[in-house]
């Protein structure tokens, strides 16, 4: 990709040398030992950073709603979120996505929910964490089972490693990561629609947004999307059509 430190677009990152990312979890991980944050998101977001020629600092929010609320209140310089219709009035605008994340269900060892269309019933309680995208496509098409929302991932999973719920709907790669923590616990191999991350602008910031636009149609047509996901040798992500 080419440097663009000179694109106006992009001027006042330039100026400041530093692009400013909000992310919450689960689009990056701490690692156990060495305490650094990774994922594939927080590295697609790093060539942003190259490609402008600035730093990337990434802050941290516990939740989408806190993510959106940096952003607009000039916290963050841009962010990523699923795209979901009712976010579209929260923020500025977003890019194409660029990557395709399933949703789908953790269920703890002898469970008999065995696929996506087991869990709909009644009397099945499902843990969700709330305003992430995953729980809010499941409120659309649940009919009879019962949302159990956590502020957190890890709230959820203690909902679910406690017996308090029966399933756990969130994106398969965070479910695979926390089934290593649950002895016979098992993620669904199907699906109940897919999250499509992508960047996003505070309202006002057209010239920004053009700029994201390009350089994720750009990311994924290069390859650098589909390098990113093989070296992060996590399951679960796929890049985005």
């Amino acid at each position: 990709m080419p440097d663009d430190a000179s694109d106006p677009r992009v001027a006042d990152l330039v100026k400041a040398g530093k692009i400013r990312v909000g992310l919450f979890p689960p689009q990056y991980v701490r690692d156990s030992v060495t305490g650094e944050l990774c994922g594939v998101l927080l590295d697609i977001v790093r060539a942003l950073g190259a490609r402008i020629g600035v730093e990337v600092i990434v802050v941290e929010r516990p939740t989408p709603s806190q993510t959106v609320d940096c952003l607009n209140g000039g916290a963050c310089d841009i962010a990523s979120l699923g795209f979901d219709p009712s976010r579209v009035a929260q923020v500025g605008g977003f890019s194409p996505p660029l990557l395709q994340v399933d949703y789908t269900y953790l269920v703890p060892a002898h469970s008999s929910i065995r696929s996506a269309a087991d869990v709909d019933r009644p009397g099945v309680r499902i843990a969700v964490v709330r305003d992430h995208a995953s729980t809010l496509a499941l409120r659309r098409i649940l009919r009879q089972a019962e949302q159990m929302e956590a502020e957190t991932a890890d709230a959820a999973f203690d909902l679910l490693r406690t017996g308090d719920v029966d399933a756990w709907a969130s994106v398969r790669p965070a479910l695979l990561d926390y089934s290593c923590r649950l002895s016979g616990s098992s993620v669904l191999g199907d699906s109940y629609g897919a999250n499509f991350p992508a960047l996003v602008v505070a309202k006002g910031q057209t010239a920004r947004l053009a700029y994201l636009r390009e350089f994720v149609e750009e990311a994924k047509a290069s390859g650098l999307v589909q390098r990113t996901i093989e070296r992060a040798g996590h399951a679960g992500y796929q890049v985005a059509r």
